[in-house]
């Protein structure tokens, strides 16, 4: 694989993450009433944030049980992303040594 692509597949995993750690963030915020839901500006970054989340989000849901009403589905996501970018460091240093 080339360094150009798995370095440009790195980065959207790791904005990926980012991306997954704000929807976290701002569901905490949104349940606690810090982000007032009227302003347009928090509906519109909310429903960008959901947008990139929730396709991979809701398999997850289906498949995990909320844990005592905790919803354990953005660890499980960021678990697997974190494997995903390790599988692809791994294959790059097995191309660089091998």
């Amino acid at each position: 694989m080339s360094y150009a692509i798995l370095d440009l597949l790195l980065t959207i995993l790791q904005f990926y993450q980012w991306v997954v750690l704000i929807s976290v963030i701002m569901s905490w915020l949104i349940a606690f009433d810090v982000i007032n839901m009227r302003a347009p500006a928090a509906q519109t970054i909310w429903r960008a944030v959901e947008a990139l989340t929730e396709p991979l989000l809701r398999p997850i849901r289906s498949v995990v049980p909320a844990f005592g009403g905790l919803d354990l589905s953005p660890l499980i996501l960021l678990l697997g992303i974190q494997f995903l970018r390790n599988l692809l460091v791994g294959s790059s240093s097995s191309l660089v040594l091998g």
